[in-house]
């Protein structure tokens, strides 16, 4: 139950891109294929676990005057080890997300959930917060890549889903698509959470 209500939280509640608007900048960049924001999502969740753990494990030892350069040291051990994997085993993804995997060090998900929770709880919750915002943040990025890639290009993770007569909408793909699919995303989050709200007055 604990396991449905956190998962609740990560992906619907308190979903670090939709609710608490974090992480945008790889989400408006990845989100033109399933395939590229899948990856990114793996390898996010993967740091953010791992950094989660070692900052719980660390958070009594470490000052708390020097504990914002001591959380990103850690975090960029953990890209810096994840880059690494990926480019070995994976390079296609690797050269696809480019720049954005070092970014993963500054993603303000992971120094956000790193300050607010890791810091201050023990590693067993720690690990399932990153677990369950990791998820949360990975689908929300395969939700923005999958509209933008549908009506963008005609596919999903490179198949294609139309004959030749559809008509992709181009700007779907380009940066302008991205905001778009954003806004509308941040709209409907917004209106579930009034919706919520207002029952939850009723109820009271």
């Amino acid at each position: 139950m604990q396991i449905l209500e956190g998962l609740k939280k990560g992906v619907i509640t308190e979903n670090p891109l939709f609710v608490q608007v974090l992480g945008t900048c790889p989400s408006l960049a990845l989100t033109t294929s399933v395939e590229n924001s899948l990856g990114m999502g793996v390898a996010f969740t993967a740091v953010l676990i791992c950094s989660n753990l070692a900052i719980s494990l660390l958070r009594k030892l470490v000052p708390r005057n020097i504990r914002i350069p001591s959380y990103i040291v850690v975090i960029a051990s953990f890209v810096t080890l994840c880059e690494m994997i990926m480019n070995a085993f994976a390079p296609a993804l690797y050269q696809a997300l480019g720049i954005f995997i070092p970014l993963i060090v500054v993603n303000c998900v992971i120094l956000g959930r790193a300050e607010a929770y890791a810091g201050l709880n023990p590693p067993l919750p720690s690990v399932m917060d990153g677990l369950v915002m990791g998820i949360g943040y990975t689908c929300a990025i395969a939700l923005m890549a999958t509209i933008r890639e549908i009506l963008g290009a005609g596919s999903f993770m490179g198949i294609p889903l139309f004959g030749p007569s559809f008509q992709p909408v181009l700007v779907m793909i380009l940066p302008p698509g991205a905001f778009i699919t954003l806004g509308f995303l941040f709209a409907g989050f917004a209106s579930i959470k009034n919706r919520r709200a207002k029952a939850a007055k009723k109820g009271v």
